[in-house]
């Protein structure tokens, strides 16, 4: 037997780490804690080897860090680690887990992603959660208002109206009621200028990347889409086909098969959430804009006359993550059919 170890497991932490070591044979060589400043060292003095560990925050660092130093480094979906932990669940059965997980001929891997895609995706988690802030504001502040009689009609320019009538009116509303409300129209002005902010960085960073580019060439994906896609994907090869990325991002149907009777259900929401609304969204502008006649939209307009609207949207969405993957894998622009 040999004691050179070939494959790690390593279950992370904020600042205790556990490690499982095993050689050729499958031999346990190394069972230990790590602290969080003992990891590079502890790595630099190893053989270059294979080295697993389950996809969470700090993964990607990590993953760069160890690589670095000469490692194989391959990331997993937690889930997908979770069936080979054995009884109960403690750090060294995890870490366990990820040894005998990462030498699976099946499992499936994650890209580690470099510091830049991780910069732009920060970038669009901060935007999310600002537009999302935007909305509770807004909403408050419109029931309030009605609370005091003033009401708009719906979406930018009803607010506007709503604002503005709400200036005219202020001096007449209870003091504290104005006080509280001018807050609120304060704050979503500051939102949506830090908004605006963001999403002139992610356009800046969309025109400098290529991949970015070509996605942004497919009708329902815009600059927003393209680098949130081209941000989470760095290696579209890790996907074997075009279902199996529609897959990842939850567009596919659910399957509930037993005793060969085969059933689908609703789509599994499984993967990104964020980007699958995203081209959802795209999707139900497609539909909005699409025309008759046009050879390209042939498929979308049968679609639109046999479903509703938004099972159209979501298999309209499906399809445009196809085209996506097919775009990133064989680095070209996307051309529409002729006629």
């Amino acid at each position: 037997m040999s004691d050179v170890i070939v494959t790690v497991g390593l279950d992370l932490a904020k600042n205790v780490f556990q490690v499982h070591g095993v050689d050729a044979d499958g031999r346990v060589c190394v069972r230990r804690k790590l602290r969080r400043a003992e990891v590079a060292a502890f790595f630099g003095e190893l053989s270059p080897c294979l080295v697993g560990m389950e996809a969470c925050a700090s993964s990607h660092f990590w993953a760069r860090e160890i690589a670095r130093l000469g490692h194989e480094v391959k990331l997993m979906p937690p889930a997908y680690v979770k069936p080979y932990v054995k009884r109960g669940k403690t750090d060294a059965s995890d870490a366990e887990a990820i040894c005998e997980a990462v030498t699976r001929p099946t499992m499936r891997f994650v890209a580690v992603k470099s510091e830049e895609q991780q910069a732009v995706l920060i970038l669009h988690k901060t935007r999310e959660l600002l537009v999302r802030q935007r909305t509770m504001q807004t909403n408050a502040l419109r029931a309030h208002l009605a609370e005091l009689g003033i009401v708009a009609a719906q979406g930018v320019d009803g607010l506007s109206s709503l604002k503005a009538h709400f200036q005219r009116v202020m001096r007449s509303l209870p003091e504290h009621a104005a006080e509280a409300l001018q807050a609120f129209i304060r704050m979503a002005d500051g939102l949506v200028d830090e908004i605006e902010r963001l999403e002139s960085r992610i356009l800046d960073w969309h025109r400098t990347n290529d991949a970015s580019r070509r996605l942004a060439t497919i009708p329902g994906i815009g600059p927003i889409t393209a680098s949130a896609i081209a941000a989470n994907v760095p290696d579209a090869s890790l996907f074997k086909t075009a279902r199996q990325f529609a897959a990842w991002l939850g567009l596919t149907p659910r399957a509930n098969s037993s005793g060969g009777k085969e059933r689908q259900m609703g789509i599994s929401k499984q993967g990104d959430a964020y980007i699958r609304r995203l081209l959802v969204s795209g999707a139900s502008a497609v539909m909005r804009f699409t025309r008759q006649g046009d050879p390209g939209k042939a498929w979308l307009a049968g679609i639109k006359e046999r479903k509703r609207p938004k099972v159209a949207a979501v298999a309209q969405a499906n399809k445009t993550a196809r085209i996506a993957w097919a775009i990133l894998r064989r680095n070209e622009v996307f051309v529409a059919r002729s006629a």
